[in-house]
């Protein structure tokens, strides 16, 4: 598969979304759940040892659904974005405490709230307001 062999030369990981046996039949580096899939069917698969899935999470009840599907890292959002999933950084750091690790931080994250990602146990974050300006991101720690 082209666009696969191009991502493990450029070393980046591939993931394919809500099909978790294509992922494993294309060797793909993981799969990402949705957090409308509640679907377990995935546990009977035999996965790589380096095979990695990800899930978006809204909800304490989606949470614990994720950790049941063995999702490794959770997308949790919408931390700054106000939409009807918008947590905010006090609902989102009640939410670390029941994940403790691995979290990806999402929505309305831009340049002027990027340091108060600071406060809270984060793995990564994703922002296209972020990212969308013209000039190239400064790369560097998040402390300024």
């Amino acid at each position: 598969m082209i666009l696969r062999d191009f991502c493990k030369k450029k070393g980046c990981n591939f993931f394919l979304s809500n099909n978790i046996k294509l992922a494993i039949k294309l060797n793909l580096d993981g799969a990402y759940l949705p957090s409308f899939n509640r679907n377990f069917n995935h546990l009977a698969y035999n996965f790589k040892k380096k095979f990695i899935i990800l899930g978006s999470v809204h909800s304490i009840k989606e949470l614990n659904i994720k950790k049941l599907q063995l999702v490794k890292y959770f997308f949790l959002s919408s931390i700054f974005k106000k939409n009807e999933n918008y947590l905010g950084i006090q609902k989102f750091r009640l939410f670390e405490s029941y994940i403790k690790k691995n979290i990806i931080a999402l929505g309305g994250i831009n340049e002027r709230n990027l340091r108060k990602l600071n406060l809270l146990n984060i793995s990564g974050f994703a922002g296209i307001s972020l990212f969308k300006k013209k000039a190239p991101y400064k790369r560097g720690p998040l402390i300024f």
